[in-house]
């Protein structure tokens, strides 16, 4: 099965003061470069959803618009698993700065097993460290058409793989796997962790 990698890069970045998060630099690297070196070594093929391609063209990857505007990320997802060459989309946030090769593997790996392939911390689900498979398109598009932007709102009309926390946790700390940044806060804490080999 070919998956398609799809890095969602179209936040606004309001609580970093408007600066976009994904071009913050982190241990020598932008994060967002951080970002495709984890995952595209497990994909056959990456690209981009983002309303601002200039500030990313400097990576060399195709680039789709958000065809659904200020519709959050179930948005983002949409349009990158409609624009994916394969059959599934792996999508990843553009402001993880530790993922895992071998953790996105985890997920890719279950491709074909659901239409959905997702991690699961806790409570949380990390909707966006997960595998998408086209069969997803037509419950998105009814939920985005009608507003409804909640991702895991139309789980319940596919099928769903879960991968464990203790599977992640062989890798690397899912608190760090999964961990975002979306503030300043955030930033120093993934300075530190970086500065400790993360």
């Amino acid at each position: 099965m070919i998956v398609t990698g799809v890095i969602q890069a179209g936040g606004r970045s309001t609580r970093m003061g408007g600066n976009p998060k994904a071009l913050i630099l982190l241990g020598g690297r932008r994060i967002i470069e951080r970002v495709v070196a984890a995952v595209s070594p497990v994909v056959d093929d990456l690209l981009l959803v983002t309303n601002t391609p200039e500030l990313y063209r400097f990576l060399g990857l195709p680039v789709v618009p958000d065809l659904f505007p200020d519709h959050g990320s179930l948005g983002g997802i949409y349009s990158g698993l409609k624009a994916a060459r394969g059959e599934a989309a792996f999508t990843v946030a553009c402001d993880m700065p530790f993922l895992h090769p071998e953790v996105v593997r985890l997920v890719v790996d279950r491709a074909g097993e659901a239409d959905i392939v997702i991690p699961r911390v806790g409570d949380q689900l990390e909707t966006l460290h997960a595998l998408y498979a086209k069969t997803c398109l037509p419950h998105m598009e009814r939920r985005l058409s009608a507003g409804q932007l909640k991702i895991v709102g139309f789980f319940d009309r596919v099928r769903v793989v879960e991968i464990g926390e203790a599977e992640v946790a062989r890798y690397r700390d899912p608190a760090v796997v999964f961990m975002n940044v979306n503030t300043p806060d955030e930033l120093e804490r993934a300075r530190t962790l970086d500065a400790a080999g993360g």
